[in-house]
């Protein structure tokens, strides 16, 4: 996928860590405001949320143009294959690899294209390369208010916040497009998933959001006067 002066697309899933793991100063300290059983347990669901008590399990990157993609996935054994019309690779890798992978395959677009990256997948993306040992090849959290660069589109379809934020099923529907939650899989069924070692289900889950986020891009691209 390698196209100077193009767009990519990309989304990420992730996955806390069980909670267990956590030794007990950690596990006070994320639980300190948490007074009954159901706070605990919220407390302890939004843990996928952060990237100090969360991996990425899953990267979906696609040419919003060409529609030629790759999924980088999480799975027990390495592990290569492509999508029945030929246009997306899977590979299986650790979690490592998919952020080695990811890093070479951005550098070659002019822009990248997220829904909310700029408050989640961008930040976790960094931190959780910081964390690995993993260099960036190029800053992915740029000025906030240009889209040149980065286009996350639930920045410009709030005009930054300015009016109600939904999340992206809401955004397809509204626009007539394939939720990705069609298929009746939601972040909160990754975790039994991942136990059940259902790697190959999770990655194409992942490649849903990226498709859907690629056709809402392309409906409300020409709308946008773009920024520098």
């Amino acid at each position: 996928m390698s196209h100077k002066n193009s767009s990519i697309v990309f989304d990420i899933e992730t996955l806390a860590y069980d909670f267990s793991e956590f030794d007990e100063v950690r596990q006070e300290y994320l639980l300190k405001f948490a007074k009954t059983d159901e706070e605990r347990e919220a407390e302890i669901q939004k843990l996928a949320l952060y990237p100090l008590t969360a991996r990425i399990i899953a990267i979906g990157m696609i040419n919003p143009d060409s529609r030629m993609g790759k999924v980088f996935y999480q799975a027990d054994k390495s592990d290569e294959f492509k999508s029945d019309d030929g246009k997306t690779t899977y590979i299986a890798t650790d979690e490592k690899g998919i952020l080695v992978n990811f890093w070479e395959t951005i550098q070659h677009y002019e822009r990248f294209v997220t829904f909310n990256g700029r408050a989640f997948d961008c930040p976790f993306i960094m931190l959780r390369s910081m964390i690995l040992g993993v260099k960036a090849s190029r800053n992915i959290m740029p000025y906030r208010y240009g889209s040149k660069t980065h286009f996350d589109l639930l920045e410009q379809l709030t005009y930054y916040g300015t009016v109600k934020k939904f999340n992206l099923d809401f955004y397809t529907k509204a626009f007539s497009i394939k939720s990705p939650k069609s298929e009746g899989i939601t972040g909160l069924d990754l975790g039994d998933m991942f136990k059940e070692k259902k790697f190959k289900e999770i990655a194409r889950y992942c490649y849903g959001d990226i498709i859907a986020t690629s056709e809402l891009y392309k409906r409300v691209e020409e709308y946008f006067t773009l920024s520098e």
